[in-house]
């Protein structure tokens, strides 16, 4: 006798709900092919590798003995152990990283290099340079915890294309804002990591396993790297970018398709196979692309077209960087 697809949905929930033993709490259960994760770890590889050259052609030691115009007690290098390695002064970079001239000249973005100087490739090159090692580290972990588990879910192709669209869409919301400081943007493409893990969660909600322990990892992460972006050099907005953008590729790239779906080749004969993906899946995933289509269009155009943005919002740079007495936000 043919089971009711409402009883086969059911078993399958109750199935996905039985195996809740994951080790991450945000994974959902197995419905296809797990993937091996490597280009999240090949990313994790790049960004310490890029790390290490801006340590490396920092030199803070070099560096700060051409600072002659510098008080003393200002120009001693943080861990100076380390030789050329050693990180710039607390009060320069509190993130214990390298000086923005040594950012500037890597690639860090800078609005007016972009818009009068014809350098649109910074919106590229700053998605791989962090600001320091707390900086780093963060991404980095939080790279650990979620693109890894991501892209074994949903593979390379699909994570890869999050992650540096991510990137780009963080560098292009953070020019339009940066005004004379300069900004890295490696947490760009993390946020976009973060946001598409969001909208997974809400396209995937059904066969979602424990869902308040993935939020709850969620806004701790995104807590932690928001706190960070108020520090010199790190920048709030690509934050804000990125994650917007990977929450909306989310929508488009991650929808997983429905348990009676997957299972459709075992099910008795008469019984009727539903779509793909449910309504809200397919509403999700138009609108996410019309906005990702319109948002990428609107903000090049903006940039190209010179538009500053704290012009009309002043009080928008203490987004990016919140100036106190033990660190100075730079613009130079």
């Amino acid at each position: 006798m043919a089971m009711p697809s409402e009883d086969l949905e059911s078993r399958g929930e109750k199935s996905r709900r039985g195996n809740n033993n994951s080790s991450v709490a945000y994974s959902v259960e197995d419905r296809g092919t797990q993937w091996t994760s490597w280009l999240i770890p090949l990313f994790i590889v790049a960004n310490v590798a890029v790390f290490v050259v801006e340590m490396y052609v920092n030199n803070c030691p070099k560096h700060m003995k051409n600072q002659g115009f510098v008080p003393v007690d200002e120009r001693k290098c943080v861990a100076r152990f380390l030789g050329r390695f050693s990180f710039q002064p607390w009060r320069e970079n509190p993130l214990f990283g390298p000086s923005s001239s040594t950012l500037e000249k890597l690639g860090a973005l800078k609005w007016t290099k972009v818009v009068h100087q014809n350098q649109q490739w910074r919106l590229v090159s700053c998605m791989w340079l962090h600001a320091g090692i707390i900086h780093l580290l963060a991404n980095m972990l939080s790279l650990v915890f979620i693109g890894i588990r991501l892209e074994q879910h949903f593979g390379f192709v699909r994570i890869g294309i999050i992650y540096l669209l991510s990137g780009f869409g963080g560098s292009v919301l953070s020019s339009l804002f940066i005004g004379n400081y300069i900004s890295v943007g490696a947490s760009g493409a993390l946020f976009g990591i973060l946001g598409a893990m969001l909208s997974e969660l809400i396209t995937n909600w059904t066969i979602y396993t424990n869902k308040i322990a993935a939020l709850l990892t969620l806004l701790v992460i995104v807590a932690i790297n928001l706190a960070i972006g108020i520090l010199p050099h790190v920048d709030n907005f690509a934050h804000i970018g990125g994650f917007l953008t990977g929450f909306l590729l989310g929508f488009v790239l991650l929808p997983l398709p429905q348990f009676g779906w997957i299972d459709r080749q075992n099910l008795p004969e008469g019984v009727r196979v539903k779509s793909k993906y449910k309504a809200y899946q397919y509403v999700l995933w138009v609108f996410s692309l019309i906005l990702l289509i319109a948002g990428f269009t609107v903000g090049l155009v903006m940039l190209f077209r010179g538009v500053n943005g704290y012009d009309s919002c002043h009080w928008c740079r203490y987004l990016s960087c919140v100036p106190t007495s033990r660190w100075k936000c730079d613009e130079s």
